[in-house]
């Protein structure tokens, strides 16, 4: 989207139906992109807000054949059944099967909006947040230095919602501009994001003071291979002193 020079506007999926009439009408958004299995909420959305277009995808769509047909079979929700491509409702396979022109880079300047995203909302109204280029470049390379460590070719385990500045920023903006490499993590629980950690052989994390409680906590990382974690970024919160310790020992143990 911003290579075209569209502005995204991320929101967070288990928002309700009202959440997300408000969030289009302040961006004024004209396209809403979301997964089959809140097409219900969506398509209700769409009843209450002038959409240009509804795009409907799924995990579905992205499996292995035989993976595919387990999922179709068993796991497939009623929600994502009941998807009817009908007014403005269109599905993303169609959109990426019918493109057959190749987009154009678009001209922006480093101060020009990249992506907007919506503030907690723990002062009062929460508020669209507008974030630049040069926003997300700056933050790139400052998580780049600080790395203290090749990015490029590296790892991320990504576990920070794509709708915060934190997740998008250092997960995953800073990793892609740097030739790094995102572990992408859809729903996190502390046993899964360890053992994603072992398994990928990840490079970085990046998650909130709480995630390295949780992490120490954990039986089944006592003893782990961790030679290839190269960094650890906390936000979001204060990270104490004394849990900064507790994990560096950790780490060198």
């Amino acid at each position: 989207l911003n290579y075209i020079g569209a502005i995204a506007s991320m929101i967070h999926p288990l928002s309700a139906e009202k959440e997300i009439v408000f969030y289009l009408s302040t961006v004024k958004s004209k396209y809403l992109i979301g997964l089959d299995q809140f097409y219900s909420k969506l398509s209700a959305v769409g009843k209450q807000y002038p959409l240009e277009k509804l795009i409907i995808t799924g995990a579905g769509d992205e499996l292995a054949p035989v993976k595919k047909v387990i999922y179709q079979a068993f796991l497939r929700k009623k929600e994502e059944k009941a998807v009817k491509t009908q007014n403005n409702t269109i599905l993303w396979r169609d959109v990426i099967k019918g493109s057959n022109t190749i987009a154009q880079k678009s001209q922006k300047s480093a101060k020009d909006v990249a992506v907007i995203l919506f503030s907690g909302g723990t002062t009062g109204v929460t508020k669209g947040i507008q974030l630049s280029n040069l926003n997300f470049n700056a933050l790139a390379y400052q998580t780049m230095e600080m790395a203290c460590y090749p990015v490029r070719g590296s790892k991320m385990l990504a576990a920070m919602p794509v709708f915060h500045g934190f997740g998008l920023g250092v997960c995953i903006h800073t990793m892609l501009s740097q030739g790094g490499r995102c572990i992408l993590v859809p729903r996190f629980t502390p046993k899964s994001y360890a053992k994603d950690l072992v398994k990928h052989r990840c490079n970085f994390i990046a998650g909130v003071p709480t995630l390295y409680e949780a992490l120490l906590r954990l039986p089944t990382m006592d003893g782990a291979d961790l030679s290839c974690l190269k960094g650890v970024f906390s936000g979001g919160d204060s990270l104490s002193i004394e849990l900064k310790k507790k994990f560096d020992k950790f780490l060198y143990d």
